[in-house]
């Protein structure tokens, strides 16, 4: 429990300069400074990661690590929606984000974590935010997964995913628990499983790894894809790919496909290029609909490796942005020169073009920024080309 005492000095420094404040442990002899630094650090974060919790002034914040791998309310309450049944069991809690947003879907709760530190910080948190029908048990997952003597509903579980070195793995098999090990153990114990795995992940290659996954989600945060989930359902009769994405200040875009789909879609190359250009969100890219997307918003793409697509009119829901074209470009000293006539300033995008940015920027001697977008990309004829755009207005954007 946070102390009268501690809960003053927590408000009063909250905006503080926490190097300046951390030589001024001796100004405070009734604080324990590293805690104190530690909530303030922690605060700070969950303010933009959890503000549900930051809203509530007794939950307590684990180090700075576990606060930077913890998913964020956003996310936390996607998988909520997620997970159905009567008994929830989730097999690595961490410091419990997920858990709470899910556990308020079930009448029945349980939380395992092996770290004593987390699991006690968890317990405290769950009391401190009103979730107080769940057990906490600080255990090893897959030691308590053979124990459960009942089947859940729904289990969730985010396996660790760094090796020995530190470094991220990028294997299904390198992570902690093994969930090829456990595959057969996590359909004889639930229902439903609920994987999250590291975006870097190859979709495919977990598909085949494990059995009976139903569904595939990439979920992306303003356009960053942050997490893979698979769900596993003794049920399952196929595999659907759902990517999902919540852009700023906006409703959440939603693409679902079947992957025999993706493989059977027809995909038309442009000739030209239309009057609008469209950019397909993150998630979209890493769920992999690059034919599929052409197809079912009549779109002509630019190359089979560009990824960017064109067409006269602005479709329906379009899962990305959309950019009104200007004009495009050859490399031509003549065609540059017309380029530097139109603008001095554009923010730059490469699209299957073999430079970087900074390298096309200083080529092109363009500054970055202002309202137009160039897009360096390789047409369906291989020529390079830019296409400099504007971003559609909130106007034009009604109509999508």
């Amino acid at each position: 429990m946070i102390s009268p005492q501690l809960k003053q000095f927590l408000s009063e420094h909250r905006d503080d300069n926490l190097q300046h404040l951390a030589l001024q442990s001796a100004k405070y002899p009734g604080i324990d400074m590293p805690f104190a630094l530690q909530q303030l650090k922690g605060k700070r974060i969950a303010a933009q990661k959890i503000p549900t919790w930051e809203a509530c002034g007794d939950v307590l914040y684990p180090k700075q690590v576990s606060m930077e791998q913890c998913s964020s309310e956003t996310t936390a309450r996607f998988k909520a929606s997620l997970a159905e049944g009567t008994i929830f069991v989730d097999l690595t809690g961490g410091f419990g984000v997920d858990f709470y947003f899910m556990a308020q879907r079930f009448q029945e709760a349980i939380y395992v974590e092996q770290q004593a530190e987390l699991e006690l910080l968890a317990r405290h948190n769950f009391q401190a935010l009103g979730l107080n029908s769940v057990q906490t048990f600080c255990e090893d997952s897959v030691g308590f997964l053979k124990k459960m003597d009942f089947k859940a509903d729904t289990i969730f579980i985010d396996p660790g995913r760094r090796a020995d070195s530190g470094r991220k793995t990028v294997l299904l098999e390198d992570c902690t628990p093994n969930l090829k090990e456990i595959d057969d153990l996590l359909a004889e114990k639930s229902h439903q499983t609920i994987i999250k795995l590291s975006p870097m992940l190859d979709i495919s290659a977990s598909i085949r790894a494990l059995k009976n996954i139903s569904d595939v989600y990439v979920v992306a945060i303003q356009n960053e894809v942050k997490e893979l989930l698979l769900k596993k359902s003794c049920s399952s009769s196929g595999t659907r790919i759902h990517a999902v994405n919540y852009p700023n200040n906006a409703e959440m875009e939603s693409f679902s496909f079947l992957m025999e789909e993706e493989a059977e879609a027809k995909v038309v190359f442009a000739n030209n290029i239309g009057r609008f250009l469209f950019e397909p969100n993150a998630a979209l890219l890493k769920a992999g609909a690059y034919k599929l997307v052409s197809d079912r918003f009549s779109l002509s793409k630019l190359h089979l490796n560009s990824h960017l697509y064109t067409c006269d009119m602005l479709p329906d829901g379009f899962p990305g942005r959309a950019f009104e074209v200007e004009d495009s470009f050859s490399f031509s000293n003549s065609e540059l020169k017309r380029l530097h006539q139109i603008t001095s300033k554009a923010n730059i995008s490469i699209r299957n073009f073999p430079s970087s940015v900074d390298e096309l920027r200083k080529k092109l001697r363009l500054t970055d920024g202002g309202d137009f977008y160039l897009f360096a990309t390789t047409f369906a004829d291989n020529q390079k080309r830019l296409v400099l755009t504007k971003k559609v207005t909130q106007t034009l954007n009604g109509l999508l």
